[in-house]
């Protein structure tokens, strides 16, 4: 084909009179100026004008994804292949009547496009993954992955275009002896060969995404994933530490990933209140008088207080609490809880909502919150917490109860005394 339009164009210049044939140094070296100065004039033509005037529609336009295109500027590394693709057409023309330079001039052009071929794939490959990124598309595929990929694909690919050029042999002649080399290659790009494949798994499986927050003990990762590659994962952890981990690691161990409580738009609550076993007793008339004030508590004590009465009704000796039945402190308390958390706006209503009592240890009885709160953000999450347990701990008093705390030093030798 180049063949054919420099055939075209030597016609062309023949039938306007000039010479196509220099038969001395004089008339090269003028052609070969010619030609130079051509192609800049093509280059000033497509660069500042072609390009210039896309990049201004660009900045008109509504879209986004052009505006990243022009950021990496890949219209302006495809304009420099225009004056290199001029050269290579005209230089052999020009150094005709001089064989070694014309070839080696023709070869190295060739390898010089090739390299501005790919050096302006790259810059619109890195735009794609940004576009992807911009539009949450990295949350589903591992597209810097695949771009990752690509490149390293076309640089291969450069290389051995670049090689059979320079050598003057057909690519297939290399391409063999990759078969060779295989091994090798393997060796070399084993961490690569795992991460791609790695990579493929990690997004069929929606295992991690960016932005997602992990967790994983074995490389002390704790945080949000701010990067897929083809090799590694990123993780900024909380204390802002960036952990690289191997992407392979994420198929071949165990890890968590916190993504479905963020997709839920609940974070689960599991604390438990350690109550002296001692502070549990029934209450009173004078206790549930003065309990029954409580409004989370007004439509416990009229359900309760009318089965407790049928109940014992039916019960000899019911002035006796082993015969009858009774409430407690600690039962109470636990309605008064579960009550409270109902119209705590703070809750999910439509998740798990439970206060438990664990089995007893020497650390007294657990009574366990296990509730979900409707905001999922870490620094607002530890506050609805906190504020919950404040009030826990500041209501104990009202129903006598007590929180258990081991005897520290002065409480021993107090003792002793």
């Amino acid at each position: 084909m180049d063949q054919e339009l420099r055939t075209g164009i030597a016609h062309w210049l023949t039938s306007i009179g000039i010479d196509t044939q220099p038969s001395d140094g004089i008339s090269s070296a003028i052609m070969v100026v010619a030609c130079l100065v051509i192609a800049l004039a093509a280059y000033i033509f497509v660069k500042r004008g072609v390009v210039t005037t896309m990049n201004l529609v660009i900045q008109r336009s509504k879209a986004h994804w052009d505006d990243i295109f022009m950021r990496h500027q890949v219209l302006e590394k495809m304009a420099v292949m225009v004056p290199v693709l001029i050269l290579n057409i005209l230089m052999p023309l020009a150094l005709n009547d001089h064989k070694v330079l014309s070839s080696l001039s023709d070869r190295l052009l060739d390898v010089t496009i090739v390299v501005l071929f790919v050096r302006a794939i790259y810059s619109a490959l890195d735009a794609a993954n940004e576009i992807a990124d911009y539009n949450l598309v990295s949350r589903r595929l591992p597209i810097k992955s695949f771009v990752q990929l690509a490149k390293l694909f076309m640089f291969f690919v450069a290389i051995i275009i670049s090689i059979s050029v320079l050598a003057d042999q057909s690519p297939i002649y290399f391409l063999s002896g990759l078969g060779v080399a295989t091994g090798l290659v393997m060796l070399v790009f084993r961490d690569t060969i795992l991460g791609f494949v790695a990579g493929i798994q990690l997004a069929a499986n929606r295992m991690v995404s960016p932005g997602d927050w992990i967790e994983m003990d074995n490389f002390g990762a704790n945080g949000t994933v701010e990067e897929v590659s083809l090799t590694t994962v990123k993780v900024r952890n909380f204390d802002q530490t960036l952990t690289m981990l191997p992407a392979y690691s994420l198929t071949s161990g165990s890890f968590r990933n916190w993504r479905g409580m963020s997709e839920s738009g609940g974070r689960r609550i599991k604390r438990a209140v350690q109550i002296d076993i001692q502070s549990v007793r029934f209450l009173t008339e004078s206790d549930m008088r003065s309990l029954s004030k409580i409004n989370h508590l007004k439509d416990y004590f009229s359900s309760k207080s009318a089965e407790i009465i049928t109940y014992n009704a039916q019960v000899e000796d019911a002035d006796m609490y082993v015969n009858s039945r009774h409430l407690t402190n600690l039962g109470t308390f636990r309605a008064y809880i579960q009550e409270y958390l109902t119209q705590h706006d703070k809750i999910r209503k439509d998740m798990t909502l439970m206060v438990r009592q664990l089995a007893p240890t020497e650390l007294g009885v657990p009574i366990e919150l296990y509730i979900f709160t409707n905001d999922t953000r870490w620094e607002y999450y530890e506050g609805i917490q906190a504020d919950i347990f404040d009030h826990i701990f500041a209501i104990l008093p009202e129903f006598d109860l007590r929180v258990y705390q081991g005897p520290t030093g002065a409480d021993i030798r107090s003792l002793r005394h």
